[in-house]
């Protein structure tokens, strides 16, 4: 293991597995990755340019650090480098492999329930206490044995199930529906997160707010957050209990965490909505802007797979009790929106990771913005090495799980030290990674030595004086004390009402 740079803060240290040295060059893939350049190596890479060319091209963009005070530099290399480094094999996809997984995780939901259901009973278990807690397992393990379900939908939508679209799609949708997740809905704008990961404006998952938009929501005037470096503990318990509860729930029913820039929609039917309740952004309404006119009965589709299992919902309530149906289904379904957040959250918010303004963003350089972690055999096995090989993931969707680590560590070469791994801990790692990113990754902005295309490479930094502090703003002289007072609670009040 090696890393980027040496922290500042040896509490705040990121491992980076990579073994090559960092290199800076602006040629990268534009859009997505079929425009990616054919050019060789030697037409991509500084590799091939004179020493001073190499430091021409890094003090035109200044010095950039990450939120630990590692020094940064823009990735070089393209797309058709990490596929070329990926052995054939790796891309083959099996229906009759992937059906196997799917009726892994059936069979193991199904015979928990019948284990739990005739065996956890007031017959068998006299004690009330103990009958309770052994439930609360249930909830715990059905959670798990669901998620897995989850993320072979997530493949599924991927078309990296099997080589058939119609057999991806209807096991997705079968799978996401049993889940309430609109499969199609969330297809389509999965998908959009991925041709624009890490960019401040198009981004549709965890788009981390500017200082100013941080500022304004705390009550705060931008150029006062520099000043605050008091850890707030208390804020960082009720929103991180705030997000696993509810930001599953959030973000398909008002695009919270996704960006907002929907008067963008080419077809206009973003002019005038916004994210958030009664905003017109959501994942069941086909107008709504996230779609394209000729994606609106995708939508519909989707709806009607949560139609039918909220009909069976509702029958199973009626006919077996509220309890029954809070045990067997809506609490381990809880437990499925915890560790769907949990997951995604830590992809894409770590103090090493920039995010990219529109002028600098390429989908190579987007790509590389994510981060693998590691939970060991819950995550590996259970939930099927989703949080292990997600670098991976963003550069190639369509390889199948079961190559995911093979075709890792095939790219690690290519993308050097712009490869971004945190493993260390294990699963109790991953836990406490939660709170760590929390506490530092409050908001994003310019490095305080950026130059030019540098000041489009957005890090983390945060109120709590932890690593790089944020960099220092003037205040406007003929900003009157009285007046930032009035205007601090005129936008803590705006700020209450969003």
């Amino acid at each position: 293991m090696s890393t980027t740079a040496l922290p500042r803060n040896a509490l705040l240290h990121r491992t980076v597995t990579a073994e090559s040295v960092m290199s800076s060059n602006a040629t990268s893939v534009n859009a997505s990755p079929s425009d990616s350049p054919t050019q060789s190596a030697s037409s991509t890479s500084l590799s091939s340019l004179g020493s001073v060319d190499d430091v021409d091209v890094k003090n035109s963009r200044g010095v950039l650090l990450d939120t630990y005070g590692n020094e940064f530099e823009i990735p070089d290399y393209t797309i058709k480098q990490i596929r070329d480094a990926i052995p054939k094999h790796c891309f083959e996809r099996s229906g009759l492999r992937g059906l196997g997984y799917v009726a892994r995780d059936i069979v193991s939901l199904a015979t928990t329930f019948y284990i739990f259901h005739n065996y956890v009973t007031p017959e068998t278990i006299p004690s009330t206490p103990v009958r309770a807690g052994l439930w609360a397992l249930y909830t715990f393990i059905q959670g798990l044995f669901a998620t897995g379900l989850w993320v072979l939908a997530h493949e599924c939508g991927h078309q990296s199930f099997s080589p058939s679209k119609i057999l991806n799609d209807t096991v997705g949708w079968f799978c996401h529906s049993a889940l309430l997740v609109p499969y199609f809905s969330w297809k389509i704008s999965h998908g959009k997160h991925h041709k624009a990961t890490g960019h401040m404006e198009r981004d549709m998952v965890f788009v981390p707010k500017t200082r100013e938009e941080y500022a304004s929501r705390m009550g705060y005037l931008a150029h006062e957050l520099n000043e605050l470096t008091e850890e707030t503990p208390i804020a960082t318990i009720i929103h991180s209990i705030g997000q696993q509860l509810a930001g599953w729930p959030m973000y398909i029913c008002t695009n919270v965490t996704g960006h907002n820039f929907h008067d963008r929609q080419p077809e206009g039917k973003g002019v005038g909505k916004k994210n958030g309740f009664f905003g017109g952004v959501n994942h069941f309404n086909p107008s709504s802007p996230l779609y394209e006119k000729n994606q609106e009965k995708l939508v519909l589709l989707s709806d009607l797979g949560l139609a039918f299992t909220i009909s069976a919902l509702v029958y199973i309530g009626r006919n077996f009790g509220f309890t029954n149906l809070l045990v067997w289904y809506l609490l381990p379904y809880l437990w499925v929106n915890h560790w769907l957040v949990a997951i995604t959250f830590l992809q894409h918010t770590d103090g090493t990771l920039p995010h990219y303004d529109a002028n600098t963003w390429t989908y190579t350089r987007g790509a590389a913005a994510t981060i693998d972690r590691e939970f060991g055999f819950i995550g590996r096995t259970l939930l099927h090495g989703i949080i292990e090989t997600h670098v991976l993931h963003h550069y190639v969707s369509t390889i199948p799980f079961y190559h995911a680590d093979e075709a890792t560590e095939a790219i690690k070469p290519v993308m050097g030290n712009h490869y971004r791994s945190d493993t260390k801990g294990g699963p109790l790692g991953f836990l406490k990674a939660l709170w760590t990113s929390a506490r530092v990754c409050n908001w994003v902005e310019p490095s305080e030595g950026a130059q030019g295309e540098g000041k489009g490479v957005l890090f983390f930094r945060n109120r709590n004086g932890l690593g790089v502090p944020p960099v220092k703003i003037g205040e406007k002289p003929t900003v009157s004390e009285g007046v930032k007072s009035a205007m601090k609670i005129i936008v803590g009040n705006e700020s209450d009402h969003e």
